[in-house]
């Protein structure tokens, strides 16, 4: 009787054991059929990683130019995540080695002629220095919150700012801000000139401060001036100065979107300062 008792439990155990299998294998397969595929939005990433290593190619005998060239600053980090589709969250900088976190998958990349649900939301996080080696990306878990701590989905506060940043042919195009004044009159007339903004955008909250200034903003000699302003109510950051082969305008990251002061935009526009491909 107990052998056959034990049997008995032995087969009913069995028979729960493949049964719970059989339960989380099938558990397994329809998470698999209903997960979203990441491959391409992974794919972006990967693009990503390998555009900044070409902006961030170091070397006197280096071809250089890379996707944008010229002085590397937060607009060349975020016109090449636009460009695939994606946002700057945050950008922290420690010496030479800086980490960003993106969001990609709020749109389709540049010049993709693709279903737009191909790219769900994902989030990386990159590391860089300098060299087209130094460049490193790794999956992030997406923020549940907006960085101001309002309420709001990430994901939706920033896909709204893609419809209100303005479209133009200009936006990312490299200019001279030579022999426009540095102070927001000329900033705007700036960006007016070159188009980086149509007559329908508004422009509003202009301030700025050389980037070599006093604590009041006032420039003691350096030729660069950096500015901080919405657009369509979406904080940007401009740098103007002589350099004529760099992403002059760009949107703020999105944890200094609330903020936008021009002390923030002075950070922005220096993080290289240079062409990290005339550099040995």
């Amino acid at each position: 009787m107990r052998k056959r008792a034990v049997a008995r439990g032995l087969l009913y155990g069995g028979i729960a054991l493949v049964a719970g299998a059989a339960g989380v294998g099938g558990t397994l397969g329809y998470q698999r059929l209903t997960a979203p595929d990441t491959s391409a939005v992974d794919a972006q990433a990967a693009a990503l990683a390998q555009d900044l290593g070409q902006d961030l190619h170091a070397g006197f005998y280096s071809a250089g130019g890379g996707t944008f060239g010229g002085p590397f600053t937060e607009g060349t980090l975020v016109a090449q995540v636009e460009e695939h589709g994606g946002a700057l969250l945050s950008l922290r900088s420690a010496g030479l080695t800086h980490t960003a976190d993106v969001m990609l998958g709020l749109e389709p990349p540049e010049g993709a002629a693709v279903d737009p649900d191909a790219y769900p939301v994902r989030c990386y996080r990159f590391r860089f220095t300098r060299g087209a080696g130094s460049v490193w990306h790794t999956d992030l878990t997406c923020p549940a919150t907006l960085p101001d701590g309002r309420p709001g989905s990430p994901a939706a506060k920033l896909g709204a700012q893609f419809a209100l940043q303005p479209h133009t042919a200009n936006v990312h195009r490299e200019a001279s801000a030579a022999g426009y004044d540095h102070t927001p009159a000329g900033a705007t007339r700036f960006l007016r000139d070159t188009h980086r903004v149509a007559d329908t955008d508004t422009v509003t909250d202009v301030s700025g401060r050389a980037t070599g200034g006093d604590v009041y903003g006032r420039a003691t000699g350096d030729d660069v001036y950096a500015v901080a302003l919405r657009i369509n109510g979406v904080c940007h950051y401009l740098r103007m100065s002589a350099d004529a082969d760099l992403v002059p305008l760009w949107a703020a990251p999105a944890d200094e979107q609330h903020d936008c002061l021009a002390r923030q935009a002075v950070t922005a526009s220096a993080l290289f300062g240079s062409d990290p491909a005339r550099e040995g």
